[in-house]
């Protein structure tokens, strides 16, 4: 919403806001911005009267805002309706879709149309650190956006990408998340379907290979489709994967042809899927094949994807916006295969809809495998789950313990730091998975590594 805001004022509109438990760095953000935003809701912020009212997913009926707005017939809209009306609309869209990966394929996109010199707009989830912003309005004919599947509004609750009118559609891969709007793998395979529906019999699919549910969704195509990924039977293949400490370098085919090179700053095989994705939108968009290669040898990364977020006495402290059980294990082989004696300390904290839920309580049992020692801190809001459908994380902990793994339960941010303390030394490597802050617990290691026995 933050990033709309932002594009809508460089637009030329008047913006401001309401929010509740508004804190860094959205509302350092929103200063910078010079966007006001009221704390807390009340009717009076409605007056005067608004000429449009930007509705976000997380607001329900009995907000008293919602229910001064509906009583008067202001003229609302949902954010991916406003986004299509005011920023899409007349570009060339790019959405990028996909359970995980979605942002950082839409970064790596965003960058090398950007550094073809394409000026392209996008919308990315994350901050990607080649551009330290998450939006650009860009002069150019593309707007590169991260499509996601959950509901627009609660007066809309399709997914957002369905709104996005897609020219050039990616679909990464398809896993069963989101369980408090979707209730099986069936319903989101139907609204990815209804995504592919939606692309142009001029435009184009770009579909993981790799992904049995992301190819079963491509068959109903009207559009040409380019498959990618590391099967043999992929149009773009990625071959003669090497990786080291600071990157990725793997050969790229385009239907048999040898393309070329990639160095990617980046690790793991999920990450040549998401730069093959990104390739296969630019080469579709006329961009070369070396300026391709150059754009993603200088790709930075992502904020929050495996960011260092400081070391004290010889550990390396790292954080991860994972949540997802195959995100997380794909993230995890990765840093195993770029430190392979190094001891890999992982705090989880379950937060999402989703794993806030028993559904993947099983499933975690084998994402922890490639590590030494595995922290479980508490389910962060269990009062939003209902108690029978509530994730047990002292289960998890014993069913780790039971298959040979360092794992424990903790209560608290103080007993983790507490516990670590005692367990760390000089050449570990910590790293936090948590699609929120984890109570700033990096921070709080940190200072409590550099303060023992000081």
């Amino acid at each position: 919403m933050a990033s709309l805001a932002a594009m809508l004022k460089k637009k030329g509109y008047d913006v401001y806001g309401s929010d509740e438990n508004l804190y860094p760095p959205m509302s350092t953000f929103l200063e910078e911005q010079q966007i006001p935003v009221y704390q807390g809701f009340d009717v009076g912020h409605l007056d005067p009267e608004p000429d449009m009212v930007v509705v976000g997913n997380v607001i329900s009926r009995g907000n008293v805002e919602i229910e001064e707005i509906l009583t008067r017939h202001m003229l609302y809209i949902s954010l991916p309706d406003a986004l299509r009306e005011f920023i899409i609309r007349g570009k060339r869209s790019i959405v990028v879709t996909g359970t995980h990966g979605k942002t950082t394929t839409t970064a790596l996109t965003a960058w090398i149309f950007d550094f073809a010199g394409r000026h392209p707009g996008f919308m990315i989830g994350g901050i990607p650190l080649n551009f330290g912003r998450g939006f650009q309005v860009g002069d150019g004919k593309d707007f590169i956006i991260e499509g996601d599947e959950y509901d627009s509004a609660f007066f809309d609750k399709a997914a957002k990408f369905l709104r996005y009118m897609p020219d050039i559609g990616i679909v990464n891969n398809i896993e069963y998340d989101h369980a408090d709007i979707y209730k099986s793998l069936d319903e989101i395979k139907l609204a990815f379907k209804r995504f592919v529906n939606l692309i142009p019999n001029n435009g184009l699919l770009i579909v993981c290979r790799d992904n049995d549910a992301a190819m079963e969704i491509s068959g109903g195509a009207f559009c040409p489709v380019e498959t990618f990924g590391l099967s043999p039977t992929s149009n773009w293949q990625g071959k003669n994967i090497a990786m080291n400490q600071h990157s990725l370098h793997f050969d790229v085919f385009f239907n048999g042809d040898f393309m070329g090179n990639i160095a990617l700053p980046l690790s793991g095989e999920h990450n040549i899927r998401n730069a093959l994705a990104a390739i296969a939108a630019a080469h579709h968009a006329g961009i070369n094949f070396q300026t391709i290669t150059a754009a993603l040898q200088q790709f930075k990364g992502i904020k929050r994807r495996l960011e260092l977020k400081g070391t004290a006495k010889g550990i390396e402290i790292y954080d991860d916006f994972g949540h997802h059980p195959t995100a997380i294990k794909e993230t995890i082989a990765a840093f195993r295969s770029l430190y392979p004696k190094e001891r890999i300390f992982v705090l989880y904290e379950p937060r999402s809809a989703t794993t806030r839920r028993n559904i993947f309580q099983k499933v975690f049992v084998d994402v922890f495998e490639k590590a030494d020692h595995i922290i479980i801190a508490p389910v962060n809001r269990p009062d939003k789950v209902p108690a029978e459908e509530l994730f047990s994380c002292e289960q998890l902990a014993l069913d780790l313990q039971n298959k040979g793994k360092n794992a424990v339960h903790l209560k608290s941010t103080k007993e983790i730091v507490q516990y670590l303390l005692q367990h760390l030394q000089s050449g570990d490597k910590v790293v936090t998975f948590s699609n929120g802050p984890f109570d700033h617990i990096h921070d709080k290691l940190i200072d409590a590594i550099i303060n023992k026995n000081n």
